[in-house]
């Protein structure tokens, strides 16, 4: 893990389009601001896992058997 230390208004560059800025530090508390391309997804490591869980939980439909070109009859032309 890559350890930074950053002040108010500093940012950090993941790549060539993803910047992390320390917009505000009270406390404990830090708050950041994530600029990145729509199709990043970013999420607080809670809300991630939350929703590794559900889709853990999705039931999958069934699936149908299929049948190999061995097993199918053959065609009449």
């Amino acid at each position: 893990m890559l350890v930074l230390s950053r002040q108010r208004d500093e940012s950090i560059r993941i790549g060539d389009n993803i910047v992390i800025t320390v917009v505000d530090v009270r406390g404990d508390k830090v708050r950041l601001g994530i600029d990145a391309p729509k199709e990043v997804p970013v999420h607080r490591t809670e809300v991630f896992e939350a929703i590794q869980r559900e889709s853990q939980r999705e039931p999958v439909p069934p699936t149908t058997p299929t049948t190999s070109a061995e097993q199918r009859p053959p065609q009449k032309h």
